[in-house]
Formats: structure tokens, sequence, C-alpha cells
């Protein structure tokens, strides 16, 4: 289970802090919520016991670790210090420092423009883009305010919300008809939301400007809550309906690369991919 049995040493390894990571990994370990015993840190690491005991109280002096109990009772668990280190971690993390790079490598990979947007006031607001060197350029610009039901970041942002609040969204602004395949219905808008969260990502099949398709996908932080959306954007003539499925597949990947680097840790019990049922609810003609 350990990281450092899983890859191969780099050049400049320290065995020691690997085995500190390690030992951090095992206490964190989420059914162990009782703590763990030294006899149990070294048998999850793969050390001695008197190794890790030695690891333990170094850990616990820099507030790293905290123990209860005595002797053979005694139990170690993480210490309030990480809360502090996380929350420090956070604060120096910027959404659009992560979201830059992958939204340069999303253009280069799908030939559109890109896009990063963050949750305000019930819409998506643009923070980010890359656009494609080329002669049709589309009027996306920075700051601009992507309604929640017909849009790829919008439609992205209100999957990732319980459906209560995306309800109340909806009745709060409506679901004003921008073409003729923008979906009016609530009901039938709500269980769309629930086929995007399904799937991955949302598809703006020329619902809110004609001849455009927008595709979004939401990006989560290290608590698991959505942080905003990226999306790719191009126009509709001559793509093939095939291709969609692999646009959103990309736009996905990029949103996932992005919240690993944010800390989220993702669920493997229900991988998106796997829903292909979904897909094609998602690609409608």
């Amino acid at each position: 289970m350990t990281n450092s049995a899983a890859q191969e040493e780099p050049k400049y390894w320290v065995k020691s802090v690997a085995r500190a990571a390690d030992i951090l990994e095992a206490l964190a370990a989420p059914a162990q919520g009782n703590g763990l015993s030294v006899t149990e840190v070294g048998q999850a690491c793969s050390i001695s016991k008197s190794a890790a005991f030695g690891m333990l109280q170094t850990l616990r002096a820099y507030g790293l670790v905290s123990d209860d109990g005595e002797g053979m009772n005694r139990r170690y668990r993480l210490g309030m210090s990480l809360a502090r280190l996380g929350d420090r971690a956070r604060s120096q993390v910027s959404l659009r420092g992560v979201a830059h790079p992958v939204l340069r490598d999303l253009t280069a990979l799908t030939e559109m423009a890109s896009r990063l947007a963050v949750p305000e006031d019930g819409h998506a607001v643009v923070v980010d883009q890359v656009e494609l060197d080329q002669r049709v350029r589309l009027d996306l610009r920075m700051g601009q305010r992507e309604l929640p039901h017909c849009t790829g970041l919008g439609k992205a942002l209100l999957s990732a919300v319980p459906q209560s609040e995306a309800a109340a969204v909806i009745e709060r602004f409506g679901l004003p008809r921008r073409t003729a395949r923008t979906i009016t219905d609530p009901a039938t808008f709500l269980s769309h939301l629930r086929d995007i969260a399904r799937v991955g990502y949302a598809l703006d099949d020329e619902e809110d400007a004609e001849g455009i398709i927008c595709i979004g996908a939401p990006v989560f932080d290290d608590r698991s809550v959505c942080a905003g959306a990226v999306s790719i954007t191009g126009l509709k003539l001559g793509l093939p309906a095939w291709r969609y499925q692999e646009l959103g597949g990309q736009v996905r990947d990029a949103a996932r690369r992005i919240s690993l680097s944010l800390g989220w840790v993702e669920d493997t019990a229900g991988s998106a991919s796997d829903t292909t049922q979904a897909h094609s609810d998602e690609i409608r003609s």
C-alpha cells in the first residue's frame, strides 16, 4: 500500500522521508477511525516495530501525529498540525495557475478554444481561456457570465451540486429559450443534469447559440466541492456526432487532471467512463 513501493526510487530519494510519508498515509486510511498501534503501523508500512516507533515519535514532536493510551493500548492518529498545513496549502493553490497548462493542452488536443469558469450567483463566470490561432474567432470574453441552463460551463457546474440547489437556481433565473434546442421544461432539465452527473461532462448542442457547441466538465477541490468547470467551444459545422463523445471524454479527463492537482481524491466506485448509456443520452441529435 505504500507510495514508495509503488514506484521506482528517484535519483534523490530519501528513504526516511518516504517512510514518514507512508506512515501518514497509513494513519489516514478511512477504515482506521480508532488509530493504529505501533505494530499495525509497522505492518502497514513494511518496516520494523522499532523503526515505526522512532518515526512516530519524531512526527509526534512536530504535531503531525498524535497519540492516546498507554503501553499496548497506545494508538496513533494524524496530528492537528496537518490541518494547519492543509489550510496553508489550499491558500497557496491558484485554480487559474493549476488549470492554465491543462487548458493549453486541451486546446491543442481538441483544436477548440478552452475556458475555465467559477460559480458565482448561480452562473458560470469565465476567468481564463486559451483561444485557437485561426481566422474564424469566436466571441469569447473574459469575465463573461454563462447562463446556467444552456451552456456547457453552466450545466457542468449545476450538475455538481445537489438537485435541490439546482432546482432553486432554476426557480430563481428560469429557463429562458435561447435557441430552438434550449431545454425550457424544469423536470426535463433536472433529469438532464442527472445524466450529466453520470457521464461526467455536459454538452451544449446549439442550446445557447446556433452553430456553436460547448462541452464542459466540473472541477473539484480537496473537499470534493465543485470549484469550477472547464470547457471547449467550437463550430458545429461538419462535426460528426461520434466526436461529441470523444471530445466529452477529453474535457472530462482535463477536469479530472485539474481536480487531482487541487487535492481531490477520486471515488473509483462508480467511474463515469463506464456509463455507456449516459453517453448516448447526452449525445442528443
